[in-house]
């Protein structure tokens, strides 16, 4: 499963990494409130939390939908800019002067992804102009509650008067909160954009891509940029538009893909990682829990997380033929699950206790990519 990004038609001087104050303050707020995503910043999730005037926290509330379960591209408008290619704003009121600039049919496509009623990969119909995309809005919305289907209605009623209160709440978030915590980071991330703007003229975007995350890739024959992800899309570069990469010191562990259709293709991508490991692949992941979903190998792998044993020993401790424990055995070294190591004639195996520590980590980084 990955998003592939067709670049055949992109110009090496059509890539630019630019950092984005709305699409951080965007992270923001899915941090404050999803923080247990984002263990290392919970402290600034609490303080930022126990500081917020009521008010302002029950108005984050009611569209939390567009940064909680999906990130939305509304955070991204530079991507959308209808009549080109545009780069994030410089300031948060830049950025919010390009959300500005979305039609309103974008804007409300964009709003609604939650419920995934538009479509997003290809052109389809828009929620304000066909009464079946909208009834199916507001059906999708009212599945999750009275607060959603609120907010849809208002939003399919009067698109200029929630633009105008998503502008006062995010300058409100600013004023809060946001304006202290960018001063902190904007610097560490414009330095960020500066070495991957080196990188990307001295070595390339294949060497600036692997800099990124391990994730990405570029197949340079047939010009696609592949993204690892438990999901499937797809988009294609056009001739007018450009790659943009936009870096996030509050996004770990979410690598994210903007690929709405028409749209510049965005990766949003976190810095600054504590990780000593690469995040795993999709592939790998799954070969990994299907490997433990088997009753044998666990029972195996109890025997292997306490000593090494030999193949014989094992097949003589589980009442199995050699062979029998080494298939076994063999699913659980390809998904590296386990060591061998060689005594004489003897081959001795062992479970990676360290690896199988990092599972539940290696699960929640992998769905949350």
């Amino acid at each position: 499963m990955s998003v592939r990004i067709d670049i055949g038609g992109l110009r090496p001087e059509r890539v630019f990494v630019v950092p984005s104050p709305l699409a951080e303050l965007g992270m923001a707020l899915h941090t404050l409130a999803e923080p247990g995503h984002h263990p290392g910043l919970q402290g600034w999730a609490t303080g930022v939390t126990a500081g917020l005037d009521p008010h302002l926290a029950d108005r984050m509330c009611e569209a939390d939908f567009l940064w909680r379960t999906t990130f939305s591209d509304l955070f991204l408008p530079c991507a959308g800019v209808p009549g080109g290619a545009s780069l994030p704003g410089t300031t948060l009121a830049e950025d919010l002067d390009l959300l500005d600039k979305l039609t309103d049919e974008q804007f409300v496509d964009a709003a609604l992804e939650f419920t995934c009623a538009p479509a997003y990969g290809s052109e389809g119909p828009h929620a304000l102009s066909d009464p079946e995309v909208r009834r199916r809005a507001v059906d999708l919305a009212a599945s999750r509650g009275p607060q959603q289907t609120r907010f849809t209605e208002r939003l399919l009623v009067d698109p200029p008067g929630v633009r105008a209160w998503l502008r006062q709440f995010l300058e409100d978030c600013d004023e809060a909160f946001f304006a202290e915590t960018w001063s902190r980071l904007r610097h560490p991330l414009a330095a960020e954009a500066r070495h991957k703007t080196d990188l990307l003229r001295h070595k390339g975007l294949s060497e600036a891509l692997a800099s990124v995350s391990s994730a990405l890739s570029l197949d340079e024959t047939a010009r696609v940029v592949t993204v690892d992800k438990l999901t499937e899309g797809s988009t294609t570069v056009t001739a007018d538009g450009g790659l943009l990469l936009v870096p996030t010191s509050l996004g770990r562990p979410h690598l994210l893909v903007l690929h709405r259709y028409r749209w510049q293709p965005v990766l949003q991508y976190p810095v600054s990682s504590t990780e000593l490991t690469a995040p795993l692949s999709v592939e790998q992941l799954t070969l990994r829990m299907a490997a433990l979903s088997h009753p044998v190998r666990m029972r195996i792998c109890r025997h292997l997380a306490r000593s090494a044993y030999t193949t014989g020993e094992l097949a003589q401790a589980h009442g199995m033929t050699a062979p029998e424990i080494s298939r076994h055995l063999g699913v659980l070294k390809k998904a590296g699950l386990i060591t061998t190591r060689r005594r004489g004639r003897y081959v001795l195996h062992q479970l990676d206790v360290g690896v199988v520590a990092r599972l539940g980590s290696d699960f929640l980084e992998g769905i949350l990519r």
